[in-house]
């Protein structure tokens, strides 16, 4: 007899996405937006001015203790020792082969004025259980780990005006708020710490205040939100009413793709180095982690793959993802994330190709519906930096 399927879990959110007319689906075990109005909208919108994303179904985890900085440092390719207060680092996590297990965020909590350091650690979905019982396993006594997926929401807004609208609508000072850093800012929009502060505690401070971060998964400006479940809805209702357009999964990845940044389970699935991924700068070989000898003979020989940008020559030649590569006849590779660039207009994708054609101008043709469209090994990002539009 099998097994009936387990039932899809929902964000906080959920009846925020219907009340606006989002269409659901399956995804990572969550029951997750694809689109509202369409992707090319959601994916114009945050593109030109401001887009909305529900990212609660990802891992919201803390870890805080004497021994916590030690835990994260070994078990990642950080070494999140030295991460100053505030700071947030993208990193992955390994297995004894140097595979990515997963991807990650971590930001330091605490303010640096007690023994004990506080994180906030990120994952993706699909892996939050597995991290959070490996951090368990892992940690020592005076160390402790927790998970705040429900008691915690986390909005993600992305898009030129972000900055503009938090501060318009809650009073918030964020032009001190550095790339990749994170502080605590009121909750209630007051003139209290308004310019944030650090050392909040993951979910308790929640309620006076939201803890927001300065990074993103768009290529544009943007800042996350992490505030208690309860007020979600209210606060997400806030950001629509001031302008922000509601983004489901389908422009996230779109969005995500053009930039080049990595999709766990399609770029990475447990086959694939930090350096096979051509993610060198978010490795830190100056400390002890699970996976390190491997990636240090990957470092002195050089990986056998290297993961690259690709662009279709013909426009209307649209990549997906197990779209087989050929190289002077031969198949070399396959798709790992592909489509069309709605802001290029352009069909693009990433693949892992043997380091010696791991060139930008390397020409490869992809095989679609039976025929060699002819492509070329591009420069990542396929999207320009963003930095002007910060």
């Amino acid at each position: 007899m099998s097994e009936a399927p387990q039932a899809l879990k929902r964000t906080v959110l959920y009846d925020f996405h219907k009340a606006h007319g989002a269409h659901l689906v399956p995804f990572a075990g969550w029951e997750m937006p694809l689109y509202y109005d369409s992707i090319l909208s959601e994916h114009a919108a945050v593109r030109a001015k401001l887009g909305l994303f529900d990212v609660s179904h990802m891992g919201i985890l803390s870890v805080h203790g004497g021994h916590a900085a030690d835990l994260l440092s070994y078990r990642t390719t950080a070494n999140v020792g030295r991460l100053e207060p505030g700071q947030v680092r993208y990193t992955f996590l390994l297995d004894a082969t140097g595979a990515i297990v997963d991807d990650l965020l971590i930001t330091r909590l605490d303010d640096g004025t007690v023994a004990d350091r506080s994180f906030l650690v990120v994952p993706n979905a699909a892996h939050a259980e597995d991290v959070y019982d490996l951090l368990r396993s892992h940690r020592r006594p005076d160390t402790t780990v927790g998970h705040h997926n429900g008691a915690v929401a986390i909005l993600a807004l992305q898009g030129r005006e972000a900055r503009a609208t938090l501060e318009t609508r809650f009073g918030w000072k964020l032009g001190g708020l550095k790339f990749y850093h994170g502080r605590g800012f009121p909750a209630d929009g007051g003139a209290a710490a308004a310019e944030g502060r650090l050392n909040v505690a993951i979910p308790s401070d929640l309620p006076q205040t939201y803890w927001v971060s300065r990074t993103g998964y768009t290529g544009e400006a943007g800042y996350e939100l992490f505030v208690p479940g309860a007020d979600a809805a209210r606060v997400a209702e806030r950001l629509v009413q001031a302008g922000a357009t509601p983004v489901g999964l389908g422009a996230r990845d779109t969005l995500r793709l053009e930039k080049g940044y990595l999709l766990s389970g399609q770029d990475f699935h447990g086959d694939r180095s930090p350096l096979e991924a051509a993610q060198d700068r978010f490795v830190e070989l100056d400390h002890a982690f699970v996976g390190r000898p491997v990636l240090d003979k990957q470092k002195a020989e050089g990986p056998a793959v290297r993961l690259v940008g690709l662009v279709a020559d013909d426009p209307t030649a649209i990549p997906r993802h197990g779209t087989p590569l050929r190289h002077d006849g031969a198949v070399v590779a396959t798709v790992t994330s592909g489509g069309l660039s709605p802001s290029l207009k352009v069909g693009i994708a990433l693949a892992y190709l043997p380091s010696a054609l791991a060139t930008a101008g390397t020409p490869v043709s992809f095989e679609l519906r039976g025929k060699e469209v002819p492509g070329r090994v591009v420069a990542l990002p396929f999207y320009p930096a963003a930095a002007a539009r910060r």
